[in-house]
């Protein structure tokens, strides 16, 4: 069985007609590692980290595929897997930093990929890389630019989620509220999300139609 690991409700949603095991943790490198160790006791053989990343090398655009060789989390590389990054359309960068925390600001991003050459940032594949590497599993990165490297995260942003990854619009609609010199860039993070998840979907479905991934699915 494949097990797709995902941060957000919503990119768990792009993954219905791939017939795999999907799970969402809520957006926090905590939830991912359960909901790894949750995929790999239901029978999971192979693990991907699935969704949005963030941008850190300012040379890489919102919608930037990431398939990375290795992941960066906790002061350890864990190498993605060779076959399976393959299967997903080849390696497009060496390494995704993981981190317990969303990097929110672009001086922030600059420092982060000056200090560890890394393509972008997200919040669970370096949960799923540790727990894969623990039962000795193969697992990849299947991910797409949301916030580029230049960019700071709007307020918003940061309260939208609840526990299970899902975004509440009471939520975003107090913060923006609150803070409404936020609304502009906002509006740009969200085309910058559709854009990704343009990336993703597209993906997704030339997987689908190439059965790229029926060997774990089907045999490990």
């Amino acid at each position: 069985m494949l097990a797709m690991i995902t941060g957000l409700a919503a990119e768990a949603g792009l993954l219905k007609q791939l017939g795999c095991l999907v799970l969402a943790g809520g957006g926090t490198a905590a939830g991912a590692a359960r909901q790894a160790e949750i995929a790999i006791a239901k029978g999971a053989r192979a693990l991907i980290s699935f969704g949005l990343a963030g941008g850190l090398d300012p040379a890489m655009p919102p919608g930037t595929l990431v398939i990375p060789r290795q992941v960066l989390w906790g002061g350890h590389n864990f190498q993605t897997d060779a076959a399976l990054c393959a299967a997903l359309g080849g390696i497009t960068c060496e390494t995704i930093l993981a981190d317990d925390a969303i990097a929110t600001q672009a001086e922030q991003k600059r420092g982060l990929h000056t200090a560890s050459f890394a393509t972008a940032i997200d919040l669970e594949s370096g949960a799923v890389a540790e727990a894969a590497s623990r039962h000795g599993l193969p697992f990849a990165v299947l991910r797409a630019i949301c916030d580029p490297a230049d960019s700071d995260l709007p307020p918003a942003a940061l309260a939208a989620l609840d526990a299970a990854g899902v975004i509440g619009l009471g939520r975003v609609t107090a913060s923006v509220i609150r803070h409404p010199g936020q609304i502009p860039a906002l509006l740009t993070l969200a085309l910058h999300a559709r854009t990704a998840r343009t990336t993703l979907t597209g993906r997704i479905a030339a997987l689908v139609a190439r059965d790229a991934l029926q060997p774990w699915a089907s045999s490990l």
